[in-house]
């Protein structure tokens, strides 16, 4: 067996051979690009001599270059351990040429290297090239003998390479084996491509451009080469094993894990294995390099690497810091190629273990919390982006360790959802701080809180009242005065308007001073320390600090926000009573034109479940019952059966807003609803007015959404269904009750006759049902039927193509379907006599092509595909009959 050491050694001695100069690896720090994270390809040392800022002694170099890739555009991190070939930490071979040799040298080289000394099958070899490079093509023809079948043009990025979004750059030819067809995968170009059948490991990049930050290129100053070799991958090729993971260098990590968990891997914990030694080289190496776990920059990538190892090793039954231990057999494996890592063996072994024990002890928590909120979610489903937010915000879980312990479940994380919450977040302490997304900087807002304290909301109580300004903000910076025409912020000593939180939006209205300055408020958040920011207009006069100004929020819009946040507190009880006790709030939005209430929930709610929770809650609007407000102990409150949400932030004190009485069920004769809750409600549940349900949706897997509209709202959106249906009546000419059975009738009419136009359809593309059958002709020997129908869809090409097996018996069947918006379908069928001659598949790709498609697929005798240029239907039928004439 060629050992992990042996490919390495072979692969530098060929080229030192070749009179290639070795070249030791590079630090994972890049010391001449500032643009990269970490050193993530072997070319990253020698940026300089290929931009020609740079000389070096020699022309041609090889590599055994250490990368890691787990950060910024080129990132692995969430592959690794559940597939055959991903790593963070990874060896790339190479061979470089700095103006000497080009294409032709490269190819002989690796082709020479691949098939002689590594022995690799060549019927088992092929090569993808950018689809304009036809010299490569050629050269791939010359050098190696391949078929034009054998050469796969790809006309994306994925064969026009850069190291980033600066540099050089160019296009490039990956060689691929074709490991067999027991594992599942189709070559590059299909759509199977992500699987592992066809592996690629080597990759001749033909350095030819600089890429600079405007998008241009330039020619480099001398055509290069550049060559990127999977040592992990090759390894897997040679000692003939399916996965990186099970070569010898893995291996013994992996036989070095299981002696530290006491026992071996499984079919359900071979991944953790998997990711515990791939994550074991990337820390290691990062600290002898220098990189340290912190939270930010190169050690805050370090620290998830490191913390995603230790969760995975707790899934092993650990329960005390283990993966330092590992240290001594990776040094045992690598050193004698790396050794920086025997020198540095002590310090990563001890900054491991005191990383491992500052994860241990808050990791418990975060998983049970975790775990609760996942509880009702499986396979396929989806966490929503709140829910990993808080875990993250409120307890310190990363998102990635969220993302892993529900990745053995396969459940994955709303990533955008999180993205947004992350974005929304009001953060409480200066170093979290992100802003508002107004021109004010946290700074600002923390000398106003420093100078001035929270501002005191009295909006509970009433909506007018009268506040003194404390400070004035324009363009992000404090200012003494606001003129007429300026925009801004006014901070107060009290104010009625509300800050927007939690669901709720801010309150608008006006202010004015006894001077005569007249001020539109915009809108209202809360910022840091507690002060409301008020973002104004001053529409007159001047407005100064120190000055009073009297304060009132718009009435109406206040009442509307009133009544849909009383809403969803009722909802949430009518669904928990309709649904179960597992409901539970995760998310709202409280506007004045409409509430939206997110809720746990694992499938979509039935009609008959949405009207029960709609009157449920309307049957308490209707009590017209008082709604209570009373500030408590947070524990106290909770114990009286207040529902509190998760991963909020509560104080000491919460206020606890009471509404309704029960009138059915375990509750029957008890408060109706009881939440913690800091917004603003009506007085009476009356007031609500109405609660109609507009809409429910899903938000993500295990989370619905429900929209709702009251009072007014409610009843415009009633009185606007009600005219809709009269007018559906009037053009139906029956009375709007009679509407939906008339619509009913016409739907089934409607299906009868697409029923028999598709009937029609198919007896007129056979020969219009004369019985003398669609013509048919002898093609190499082989009876051939291929017609154009149009106004067909591809769904009914099938049922054509099996007719016309039956009317030929033995024979090749061809169908091409135009349809009226220029697209075709193509359905080609082969009887079973014929299936070890031609293949479908194959027949039907070559007609998909000359519609302009790509692919196709299905079985030896039946296959399907289309293309987006009807015109060229018949040219279709006509590819494939000269292809059996050949």
């Amino acid at each position: 067996m060629t050992s992990v050491n042996d490919i390495r050694s072979t692969f530098l001695d060929f080229f030192a051979g070749n009179g290639h100069e070795k070249v030791a690896s590079s630090p994972l720090v890049p010391r001449n690009d500032p643009t990269l994270m970490f050193t993530n390809a072997g070319m990253v040392q020698f940026k300089n001599v290929f931009t020609g800022l740079e000389k070096r002694p020699y022309s041609r170099a090889t590599t055994s270059q250490k990368c890691v890739r787990a950060g910024g555009k080129h990132n692995d991190l969430d592959n690794v351990g559940f597939t055959a070939r991903h790593l963070t930490f990874f060896e790339m071979l190479g061979n470089f040429s700095f103006g000497d040799y080009f294409k032709e040298q490269a190819i002989d080289l690796a082709w020479t290297l691949v098939t002689k000394e590594f022995g690799l099958d060549k019927d088992k070899l092929l090569v993808t090239v950018y689809h304009t490079d036809d010299e490569a093509a050629d050269l791939w023809k010359k050098i190696a003998g391949f078929s034009d079948d054998k050469i796969i043009r790809i006309p994306t990025s994925d064969n026009f390479w850069s190291m980033g979004d600066t540099g050089p750059c160019g296009p490039c030819s990956e060689i691929f084996i074709d490991r067999g067809d027991h594992i599942w995968g189709g070559p590059p170009g299909t759509p199977e491509e992500d699987g592992d059948r066809f592996l690629e490991f080597w990759n001749l990049v033909f350095m030819q451009y600089e890429q600079f930050a405007d998008g241009t290129q330039e020619a480099l100053p001398n055509p290069s080469i550049d060559t990127g070799m999977g040592l992990e991958r090759m390894a897997s090729i040679l000692q003939g094993v399916e996965s990186v993971f099970e070569t010898d260098m893995f291996r013994h990590v992996i036989d070095a894990t299981a002696s530290a968990v006491g026992k071996g891997p499984t079919a359900e914990t071979v991944a953790s294995y998997r990711v515990i030694a791939d994550h074991l080289r990337s820390m290691s190496f990062l600290i002898a390099d220098g990189v340290l776990p912190a939270n930010e920059g190169r050690g805050y990538v370090l620290r998830r690497i490191m913390r995603r190892a230790m969760r995975h090793a707790t899934l092993l039954g650990t329960n005390a810091p283990t993966i330092f231990k590992l240290v001594p057999s990776l040094v045992r494996e690598m050193g004698q190629a790396y050794p920086d890592l025997v020198a540095g063996e002590a310090m990563i072994s001890e900054t491991i273990r005191l990383e491992e024990e500052r994860f241990l002890k808050t990791l418990s928590r975060g998983l049970q919390i975790l775990e609760d909120e996942s509880a009702g979610l499986g396979q396929g489903d989806t966490l929503a982006g709140e829910t990993a937010f808080k875990l993250y915000d409120t307890y310190g879980f990363p998102l990635d360790l969220t993302q892993d312990a529900l990745r053995l479940r396969g459940v994955s994380v709303d990533q955008t959802g999180f993205d947004a919450a992350m974005a929304r977040q009001k953060a409480e302490a200066r170093k979290n701080w992100s802003g508002s997304g107004d021109a004010a900087t946290s700074a600002v807002w923390f000398s106003i809180a420093d100078a001035a304290g929270p501002t005191e909301f009295l909006g509970y109580e009433t909506e007018d009242s009268d506040g003194a300004v404390k400070a004035l903000i324009k363009d992000g910076t404090s200012v003494d005065a606001l003129n007429a025409g300026d925009e801004g912020f006014i901070v107060l000593n009290q104010t009625p308007f509300y800050g927007e939180s939690g669901g709720q939006v801010g309150d608008t209205g006006i202010m004015q001073s006894e001077d005569g300055a007249r001020i539109t408020v915009l809108d209202t958040t809360k910022q840091a320390g507690g002060v409301f920011a008020h973002r104004v207009r001053v529409e007159a006069g001047t407005v100064r600090i120190d000055e009073a100004l009297t304060l009132r929020v718009d009435h109406s819009r206040r009442t509307a926000i009133r009544a849909n946040h009383s809403a969803t507190h009722l909802l949430h009880e009518a669904l928990r009573e309709v649904l179960g006790s597992h409901v539970a709030q995760k998310g709202s939005l409280v506007s004045p034109e409409r509430l939206r209430f997110d809720y746990s929930h694992t499938k979509p709610m039935s009609e008959a479940e949405l009207a029960e929770v709609e009157r449920m809650a309307n049957a308490i609007v209707l009590q017209n019952a008082p709604v209570e407000t009373r500030l408590m102990a947070v524990d106290d409150a909770v114990k009286a059966g207040a529902m509190a949400l998760f991963g909020e932030k509560y104080g000491d004190e919460v206020r606890v807003v009471s509404m309704g009485t029960a009138l059915e069920g375990e509750k029957a004769g008890k408060t109706y609803s009881m939440e913690l809750c800091g917004g603003t409600h009506v007085r009476r549940t009356g007031d609500i007015g109405l609660v109609k349900i507009v809409q429910e949706s899903s938000v993500a897997a295990g989370v619905r959404r429900l929209e709702a509209l009251t009072a007014d709202g409610a009843r415009a959106y009633l009185n606007e269904q009600e005219d809709q249906l009269k007018t559906v009546a009037a053009a139906l000419k029956v009375s709007p009750r009679d509407a939906v059975s008339r619509v009913e009738a016409l739907v089934e009419e409607r299906r009868a006759l697409e029923r028999q136009v598709a009937d029609l359809r198919q007896k007129l593309a056979m020969g219009g049902g004369s019985g003398n059958g669609a013509a048919s002709e002898t093609v190499n020997g082989v009876t051939f039927m291929g017609r154009v129908v149009e106004g067909l869809q591809p769904k009914d090409l099938r049922g054509l193509v099996d007719q016309g097996k039956k009317q030929i018996g033995s024979g090749i069947v061809v169908i091409v379907g135009t349809t009226e918006d220029g697209k075709a379908g193509i359905s080609v069928g082969v009887s079973e006599d014929l299936v070890s001659r031609y293949s479908a598949v194959d027949l039907v790709r070559i007609g998909s092509s000359t519609l302009g498609g790509q692919g196709g697929g299905g079985r030896p005798d039946m296959a399907q595909a289309g293309g987006p240029d009807a015109s060229q239907a018949q040219a279709a039928v006509e590819a494939i009959k000269a292809h059996l004439s050949a």
